[in-house]
């Protein structure tokens, strides 16, 4: 199954009459330049399970140092992936991983 595939089964499955109307997947360019990729994890089974912080290239404050850079991490409810602009498939196969290894 394709990594698009995966992600639109995943948001099927969040949608249940409530939660797609103030939540949702936002994905972003970015000016470093790069990728930006929103998933609001609140009321999904994932809004309390721990992802450990992927820190490729990036400084203390997740700011690109420089090519080949990748961010993604959860904060306030959201998980964030960024990365470069060769990144963004990478970025949805590390949150799908995350995601399907909790069976949700």
């Amino acid at each position: 199954m394709s990594t698009l595939t995966r992600l639109q089964a995943w948001y099927a499955r969040q949608c249940n009459g409530e939660w797609e109307h103030s939540s949702g997947i936002c994905i972003d360019s970015c000016d470093n330049p790069g990728w930006w990729v929103k998933i609001d994890l609140r009321g999904t089974r994932l809004q309390n399970r721990e992802f450990t912080e992927i820190a490729e290239g990036v400084d203390n404050r997740s700011r690109p140092i420089g090519p080949g850079w990748l961010n993604c991490r959860v904060e306030n409810g959201t998980w964030h992936g960024a990365g470069d602009e060769t990144r963004l498939e990478q970025i949805l196969e590390v949150f799908l991983a995350w995601a399907e290894e909790a069976g949700v």
